[in-house]
Order: C-alpha cells, then sequence, then structure tokens
C-alpha cells in the first residue's frame, strides 16, 4: 500500500520514516516539507541517506492523494485540517497526528485552537488509542491520533475508572516530556544553554491544551465527567515522558487496582504492566511503542499514584498513528513497532 507523510521533515515525521521504511506492507511514495521541498531526504537528513531516495515536495493535496492510500499528516495544530478534508475528499485514508480531529466538541476545539477549517469531519473521526477504541478504528478513514501527554495519562488511568475504582475529580497529573516534544520551534527555552540541567513546569492548571482531550477521553471510560489537574514539564532530555497521576481510590484496595491493569492489559501488545514495586524508567521504552505502567499506594493520605513513560515520538506519536493505521488497513496491529530499545 503506498503511503504518504505530509509534514516529513518535523520530529514525528521523521520518526515516522523510520518506522514506515521496516514496515512490509507501506510503500512511501510521497514526503512534503515546505521548507526543505526539492530536497532529496537523505541530503536534508544524513541519517536517512541511502535509505529513502523521495524528495520532499510541497504540500498538494490534491496531487499526493491520487498517488497514495493512506496519508500521515504532520503537520500542526490548526494548520493539518484543511489538508485533511482534501485528502478526505479525494478518497485518500488519513492518520493525522495533530489535535485538529481530537476533540468531539466543536465549540471546545475553538476555544482552544480558533475556528476550525473542517469541522465536519469532527464527527466521523476516530480517537487514535488503541487500547480503548480497537473496534472502532478497524477499517477507520479518519483517525485521530493522540499525542504523548493524554496516552501517557489515559492509559495508567482508564482501566481503573473503568472498573469505579477512583473518583472522578481531584485527579492530579505531573507530566515531564522531553524537548522533542516541542517540535522544532526556535524558542529560546528550547535551547541548550537553556534547557540542559534545568526542567521547569509550563502551562499548569487547566491551561493547557491537552487538558480537556484527557477529561474528554477519560470520562467516557467513567461514563460521568471526570476533572484533572494537569501540569506538564520540560525535561532536559531529547526523548520520553513520564507520567504521575494521582488518584483518590473509591473502593477496593491496591490488589484491585492492580487487577484492573492487568485484566485491561495481560493482552495488549505495547502496554506493560511492571511487577509489583517496580517503577517504570525512560530508557526502557526509548526509541520503542511500549508504554510501561504501574500503580503504588500511599495508605497514609488515601492516595494511590499512577506511573507511565512511553517514547512521546514512538507510542506518543508516529509509533501509535502506524499501530493505528496497521488496524485501519487490516495488518497485524504490531507490523513494524517491536523494536527493542537501546541499551544503555
Amino acid at each position: 500500500m503506498k503511503v504518504a507523510v505530509v509534514g516529513a521533515s518535523g520530529y514525528t515525521g521523521l520518526e515516522l520514516l523510520r518506522i514506515l521504511l521496516r514496515h512490509p506492507e507501506f510503500e512511501i511514495a510521497a514526503v512534503t516539507s515546505e521548507q526543505r521541498a526539492g530536497k532529496t531526504v537523505g541530503e536534508a537528513f544524513a541519517a536517512l541517506r541511502g535509505r529513502l531516495d523521495l524528495a520532499f515536495e510541497a504540500n498538494d493535496p490534491a496531487a499526493i492523494a491520487g498517488r497514495v492510500e493512506l496519508a500521515f499528516t504532520a503537520l500542526p495544530h490548526a494548520a493539518s485540517a484543511a489538508t485533511v478534508s482534501q485528502l478526505r475528499a479525494s478518497g485518500c485514508k488519513v492518520v493525522d497526528l495533530s489535535a485538529d480531529f481530537r476533540l468531539r466538541s466543536l465549540a471546545t476545539y475553538e476555544e482552544w485552537y480558533g475556528a476550525h477549517p473542517a469541522a465536519d469531519l469532527l464527527a466521523g473521526a476516530v480517537y487514535g488509542l488503541p487500547e480503548l477504541h480497537r473496534d472502532a478504528l478497524v477499517g477507520a478513514d479518519l483517525i485521530a491520533a493522540p499525542g504523548c501527554y493524554p496516552t501517557s495519562t489515559l492509559l495508567p488511568l482508564a482501566p481503573l475508572l473503568r472498573a469505579g475504582l477512583v473518583e472522578p475529580r481531584g485527579i492530579h497529573v505531573d507530566a515531564k516530556s522531553g524537548v522533542s516534544g516541542a517540535g522544532r520551534s526556535l524558542a529560546d527555552g528550547y535551547l541548550f544553554a537553556e534547557l540542559d540541567g534545568n526542567c521547569h513546569a509550563y502551562k499548569p492548571g487547566f491551561a493547557h491544551r491537552h487538558a480537556p482531550e484527557i477529561e474528554q477521553e477519560a470520562s467516557r471510560v467513567a461514563g460521568d465527567e471526570v476533572r484533572v489537574t494537569f501540569v506538564p514539564h520540560l525535561l532536559p532530555t531529547t526523548r520520553g515522558i513520564a507520567t504521575s497521576v494521582y488518584v483518590r481510590p473509591r473502593g477496593g484496595d491496591l490488589a484491585a487496582a492492580r487487577a484492573a491493569l492487568h485484566e485491561a492489559y495481560d493482552d495488549e501488545p505495547f502496554v506493560r504492566v511492571l511487577p509489583e514495586g517496580e517503577t517504570p524508567s525512560l530508557q526502557a521504552v526509548r526509541g520503542t511503542n511500549f508504554c510501561d505502567v504501574n500503580v503504588f499506594e500511599d495508605a497514609h493520605n488515601d492516595t494511590w499514584i499512577l506511573l507511565a513513560t512511553l517514547d512521546n515520538l514512538c507510542k506518543g506519536a508516529s509509533g501509535q498513528a502506524v499501530q493505528c493505521a496497521n488496524l485501519a488497513c487490516g495488518f497485524p496491529e504490531t507490523t513494524a513497532l517491536l523494536d527493542t530499545g537501546a541499551q544503555p
């Protein structure tokens, strides 16, 4: 099956190329980059020299749709929707890595991102978290692949909400991400001299645009309105995200919480419930599509602590997008995604 990567020169686009090059069913037929149009992939990025001979081209959805059956759109939030709309109008399946189709409510989208240029497509988009929406992803034509913060929060939290083991209010999320999650932005805070040896929170409280997305999906699982306090942090590392979720138990003990995680994930290919007492680490998931989770108890404060780590460019973006594409196209879900992380 011929595929395109639209916005292929960003970090998530390059990660898509790395994964797709080893995919036995997908053939990369088009790659776009406005900044690098005319250059071959190998000329622009030495790591891919000799692996992909295609030249970057300007984004022309009509021309691309005529050459491929599936497109991965890795464009910025609020810029992707118009391209997705044109690709879908031409009959091309799309896996979108932006936030443009993740929120089900148009009003909520407009509150956080502004006017939506393809609002008619919102209702038909499938939220691309396979562990929650696998059945809907099979055969889907438009998939909204979630990012690293919602994924690393929802995977440990959803089974406990589904089982009614935790309160839907008073949930606190502390998430720390590597700097590649910000893309190639040239802001001062991403300079090496500013970031090295540093760590800081940004947009704490209900100020980060992924907070309503987390609440949306958590509420769908819980069957009740879920509220979260979300605080993201920037880590002085390139890849990886470590998330801690603090919840109040509403029934059951720690054994019940662990049982809920095992019931949800023991048969899942990419979520690993760690042995009791073991904390997830970034190194164990870096460069992979795995998410490691565990649960701990703070009995003194009547709190459970849910921990998760994943690679923000893999399970938190491009790996997850390919996982969804595999499901949508009828290929084994794990195809091209079972790499083991580099050690050390």
